[in-house]
Parts: C-alpha cells; sequence; structure tokens
C-alpha cells in the first residue's frame, strides 16, 4: 500500500473527504517527524512507537572494490510494534 492507498483507505473507513484525510495523513506525518526531530518519542498504545537511534561510526567495505571506508555517524528512526499490532499479525 503506498500513500495515495493509504489516504483512500482513511477516507473510506471515516466520514471524511480525499482532501481531508490527506491533510489529517499529512498532519499525522509532520507531527511524527518534528518530535523524532526534537528528540522525543511517538508511543501509540496498542500500535507502536517511534524513535531516534544513533549510529555510531564505523568502517566498511565498499562491495565492489573491496576497499574499506568510513561510514560517519547518523541518526536513524526507528519503529517498534506494539503488543495490540503484533497479535493482530500473529
Amino acid at each position: 500500500m503506498n500513500k495515495a492507498e493509504f489516504i483512500e483507505a482513511i477516507a473510506g473507513a471515516t466520514d471524511l473527504s480525499k482532501s481531508q484525510a490527506t491533510d489529517a495523513v499529512e498532519a499525522m506525518i509532520n507531527v511524527i517527524t518534528d518530535t523524532l526531530k526534537s528528540g522525543d518519542q511517538v508511543a501509540l498504545t496498542g500500535f507502536g512507537s517511534f524513535q531516534v537511534r544513533s549510529r555510531e561510526a564505523r568502517s566498511g567495505r565498499n562491495p565492489r572494490t573491496g576497499e574499506v571506508i568510513q561510514i560517519s555517524a547518523s541518526n536513524a528512526p526507528v519503529f517498534k510494534a506494539g503488543k495490540g499490532l503484533k497479535d493482530a499479525l500473529n
């Protein structure tokens, strides 16, 4: 399911128009992004949580040439599924 299909599913599951569903989905994405940027975590009980994890600098290998390269430190978004979501899938 891509973003457009997700918006259509939200509009179909609620009494929102497609335009309103688009606004709601965009707002949700923006709030999660802004919260993660500020260093906080977003926890949706029963669904899961979004957080940022720091990756330390490390050395890696270029698979084409075998040359050792330095990979810089970075921050990565992480989603951890909650019990409700895990139970729904199993």
